[in-house]
């Protein structure tokens, strides 16, 4: 069986409370040799001096830096992965020109790209039940709009605002084929 396994590289995006994280570890679970890889993960690993993105808008300073060395460390950790025969899933929120870096980081890999995108309103009620500490509601408006204006055309994008978790893994391998 693992002779005619082919890895693949696939990048979960969305705004916060979509649920990329938990989509993208269900979705590698699927496979026989899945790797996920979350970008918050990363983020959390400084442990002194780390400066996340406090406010919406482009970011800047040293929060641009460590966001552009998240972004990096996890497509080196994602490529690694591949290269030993994994497929990776890799979640963060991609956005504008982090479309670009993703692929500059990844260059020459196969990629597929899946946009979460439920309706917004849905968002805001999933973020209520949340144990993770997002930024609010400036924060959903301004993602949703940068996610709908820059990846537009770009990637497999899901209303998810009906789906289980579940579902949606089934319609990303669904509409990906991917065995």
């Amino acid at each position: 069986m693992m002779n005619d396994y082919a890895p693949r590289l696939i990048v979960i995006t969305g705004i916060m409370a979509t649920g990329k994280s938990t989509v993208a570890r269900l979705l590698a679970q699927r496979f026989p040799r899945g790797v996920h890889i979350d970008a918050d993960d990363l983020q959390h690993m400084i442990v002194s001096g780390g400066s996340w993105v406090d406010e919406p808008g482009e970011p800047s300073g040293e929060a641009a830096r460590q966001l552009r060395l998240r972004l990096k460390n996890m497509c080196l950790l994602g490529r690694s992965f591949f290269e030993a025969g994994f497929t990776v899933v890799l979640n963060d929120i991609i956005v504008g020109e982090r479309w670009q870096h993703l692929q500059e980081e990844l260059r020459s890999l196969p990629c597929s790209l899946v946009v979460l995108a439920p309706r917004l309103e849905v968002v805001q009620q999933r973020d209520l039940s949340r144990i993770k500490n997002t930024q609010g509601e400036a924060w959903a408006h301004y993602l949703d709009d940068e996610l709908r204006k820059t990846m537009a055309g770009i990637g497999l994008w899901i209303d998810s605002s009906e789906q289980t978790a579940e579902e949606t893994v089934d319609y990303i391998l669904q509409h990906l084929r991917i065995d």
